[in-house]
């Protein structure tokens, strides 16, 4: 058996211009994160990390580009969107009891960054835990007793 080398070719179009999802395998798949690329079918990887899936979803790509202009087939252009994307506008707004709010202001101010840079920051933070983290936190709140003003 004979193993053909494909050489390197630059993409027509750059990792970062192509949607990739990256997402958690359970231990019975092996444990760390499943890197996948809904324009480029067949092209995924994994890694300990979401950083390792990545860096070897690079490798994927640039594989995957390379073997498909070796068998003279078309690198698609990267069209797709995650469906969240496609379906909202990028805005919301959030019920606060006012003394949340106030705390928010104020800390806002200690950092001095605007409240919208704050919150923004906060969300940023939270959506990098794991599944874990987030499991924790909702059956704390669930347990815990409502608040005047709280709706339920």
């Amino acid at each position: 058996m004979s193993i053909k080398k494909i050489k390197p070719v630059p993409p027509p179009h750059a990792f970062e211009e192509y949607m990739h999802e990256v997402s958690p395998l359970s231990v019975e798949d092996g444990g760390g994160f499943l890197i996948t690329f809904p324009d480029l079918p067949g092209c995924m990887s994994d890694g300990a990390t979401v950083e390792e899936a990545v860096a070897n979803g690079r490798d994927a790509f640039s594989s995957w580009v390379a073997a498909a202009v070796d068998m003279g087939r078309p690198i698609p252009k990267p069209t797709a969107r995650p469906v969240e994307l496609a379906q909202v506008s990028g805005k919301f707004v959030a019920r606060l009891p006012k003394s949340m709010h106030a705390r928010l202001v104020s800390m806002a101010q200690q950092e001095g960054v605007s409240l919208n840079t704050l919150v923004l920051t906060l969300i940023a933070e939270s959506m990098g835990r794991t599944r874990d983290d987030f499991d924790r936190v909702l059956a704390k709140v669930k347990d815990r007793t409502p608040l005047p003003g709280d709706e339920i």
